[in-house]
């Protein structure tokens, strides 16, 4: 089910606040999501923009015109849904200033948890006029596109972030400013003398697989499954400039809703378990069933987790043997056996 904030967006067109865009005009949709409250009058193309790879299957099997990257340009005007992630919000106004003709409209709709009233001012302080409306439990926002939007699209555009001098993350990517402590733990403990066939489930921008490569050099190959379409692209690119001798592969997928079709002797992972901001532990759980399903027998998974999270049922259920490796005052790294 949508984010109510999706009826905020559409909100200023049904109330005739703004022009109601007709047949002929194209719309750019960033941070899409699918539902119902598009209005029947909105008759203007609409291109998708949406990077989390559940999010578009939802959209695609609507039969919404959708890709994962940014594209396109000379646009009418352009629709935002304001996420959690405020670097990311901002460059999606960004992108639509680069690709929105002047004078167009760019409207965006988020919640208070989304940062959209800080947005608002920071357009403000930009020198643009934004204007504004609430309903839905979220604010709708709306500026038009000046004529030289070059200063404002800078000013909000992403910077790439260089973790540790070595890996290249953005803005809305998991633990794009440093490596996540977790993830660091299970990487000290991953073996040295693996040779086989590796996946590595969530794999972010690709830490645990160039982790595994450097500790691992023998690996045969590493395929790389994570839903974030542009975290994959980091990942790509820092496996291949950091390990470019090492087989990896690359997946753009849904781990618990689309089937994974090899087979691993070893599984690493440190699996999401927020579903937007709500914990989800049995999102972690489905990750630890595909795993299951997913590796050759006698294969291991291995996986850190934080210490309240309930996996141990789930590992005893789908695995011969099952155990913990350690602990420490924040997570546990766990593992299992085929």
């Amino acid at each position: 089910m949508s984010r109510e904030t999706l009826k905020t967006l559409f909100h200023p067109f049904l109330t005739e606040v703004l022009p109601m865009p007709g047949k002929g005009k194209r719309y750019l949709f960033l941070g899409a999501e699918a539902g119902e409250a598009r209005p029947a009058q909105f008759e203007a193309d609409i291109d998708c923009i949406q990077s989390q790879r559940p999010q578009f299957l939802k959209l695609q099997s609507t039969g919404a015109r959708v890709r994962p990257d940014i594209a396109g340009s000379d646009y009418d005007g352009a629709l935002i849904l304001a996420g959690r992630h405020r670097a990311e919000n901002e460059n999606f106004v960004a992108e639509a200033m680069h690709r929105v003709k002047p004078d167009g409209w760019v409207v965006i709709a988020g919640s208070k948890e989304d940062g959209i009233q800080s947005l608002r001012k920071r357009l403000h302080g930009l020198g643009l006029q934004p204007e504004h409306m609430p309903k839905f439990h979220g604010v709708a926002v709306w500026v038009k596109v000046p004529s030289d939007p070059q200063p404002i699209a800078e000013a909000l555009s992403a910077r790439e972030v260089l973790v540790e001098g070595l890996f290249h993350t953005a803005p809305g990517m998991f633990s794009h400013e440093r490596i996540d402590e977790g993830s660091e733990m299970l990487a000290s403990r991953l073996p040295t003398d693996f040779d086989g066939n590796a996946a590595d489930f969530g794999a972010a921008w690709g830490y645990l697989s160039a982790m595994l490569a450097a500790r691992a050099p023998r690996t045969a190959s590493i395929d790389l499954f994570e839903a974030d379409y542009a975290a994959l692209e980091a990942a790509k690119q820092n496996m291949s400039e950091g390990y470019p001798a090492m087989l990896a592969r690359f997946h753009w997928h849904d781990l618990v809703g689309e089937p994974v079709k090899s087979k691993f002797d070893l599984i690493m992972m440190n699996p999401p378990f927020h579903q937007g901001r709500a914990a989800e532990p049995g999102l972690g759980q489905a990750f630890i069933r595909t795993a299951a399903a997913s590796l050759r027998p006698g294969g291991s998974l291995m996986l850190v987790a934080n210490r309240g999270l309930p996996y141990e049922a789930v590992l005893a259920e789908n695995f011969k043997s099952h155990g913990e490796t350690c602990r420490n005052a924040r997570f546990k790294l766990l593992w299992g056996k085929r």
